[in-house]
């Protein structure tokens, strides 16, 4: 199968490794050939260090590099794809036009799908003359570890659509969950209301954030705490989710002013090496220290 994947940041080159990975022949397309070869050093990388942990061999890696191009031509990179999936950045008005252009340039079979994480799908899909070919595929960070992808069901999505979109993520050993398209989902929802609680304890001073971290990884089993989570998905990312879910679903995702401050400050987590921890070569090496107290 041709796989299309729309934007190589983070979430673009982890899908397009995953597919490509499963045996399918990929295009990852970004708007600068800077972004498209950084998003194809990251996915080497990944596949590297499979190799030095066992998980994969050095034939395998070699593999599923050569089923993986590159390209900024939109045309090119969707032209005979059968799925195409789109992780550019979360704003409705750039995915509305990234779906519309799409479907300029597609056959009538192809699966247009979205990997926003909070948005409204029925509403990226209404820019489509076709929107029943619409489907959200929300794969969760990083990508080639995580198994889940929540496959999100718009009001126009086909039961053909939903079908071939189970079949696909199956088919890329990963496990779907389906949900109706609502503010945040399930995953997002759920996910940022523990993230936020735990932003509010931290400025309130109940405790640090490596202690809030460590109480959730060592009493409730979660695999990285909702603090150092929130820096590796993106402060500004959580601040955006947050400000969308608070319009759709009340004051209860208000977002505290400690997440509000980092953001302005610029500080947004593992991608700007600080966030609430401090971060070297996209590891913790501490905390900021500017926590607590801030009402």
């Amino acid at each position: 199968m041709h796989v299309a994947v729309l934007g190589a940041g983070t979430m673009g080159h982890g899908i397009a490794q995953v597919s490509a990975m499963a045996g399918h022949d990929v295009w990852m397309r970004d708007v600068e050939r800077e972004f498209v070869d950084d998003g194809l050093d990251a996915i080497e990388s990944n596949l590297q260090g499979g190799v030095e942990r066992d998980k994969l061999t050095e034939a395998e890696k070699e593999a599923t590099l050569e089923r993986i191009s590159g390209t900024t031509s939109l045309e090119e990179a969707v032209g005979d794809a059968e799925v195409v999936i789109e992780a550019v950045p979360e704003q409705m008005e750039i995915k509305q036009e990234t779906f519309a252009d799409v479907e300029s340039h597609v056959a009538d079979g192809t699966i247009i799908a979205s990997n926003t994480s909070s948005l409204s799908l029925t509403e990226i899909a209404s820019a489509l003359d076709r929107p029943d070919r619409a489907v959200g595929l929300h794969f969760f960070n990083p990508v080639h570890i995580m198994e889940l992808v929540e496959i999100v069901v718009a009001e126009q999505t086909s039961d053909q659509t939903l079908e071939r979109a189970r079949e696909f993520v199956e088919g890329i050993d990963r496990t779907p969950v389906e949900v109706t398209d609502s503010p945040g989902f399930a995953s997002s929802r759920l996910g940022v209301a523990l993230g936020v609680e735990a932003m509010r304890m931290v400025q309130e001073g109940v405790a640090s954030p490596e202690d809030i971290d460590a109480a959730m990884e060592l009493g409730y089993n979660h695999p990285q705490g909702p603090i150092a989570l929130g820096d590796v998905v993106g402060l500004d990312v959580r601040l955006d989710i947050l400000e969308h879910l608070r319009e759709e679903l009340g004051e209860r995702f208000r977002p505290p002013q400690i997440l509000k401050r980092k953001v302005r400050a610029g500080k947004l987590g593992k991608k700007t090496g600080e966030g609430f921890y401090l971060w070297e070569n996209g590891e913790i090496v501490g905390t900021s220290g500017d926590w607590g107290d801030d009402q």
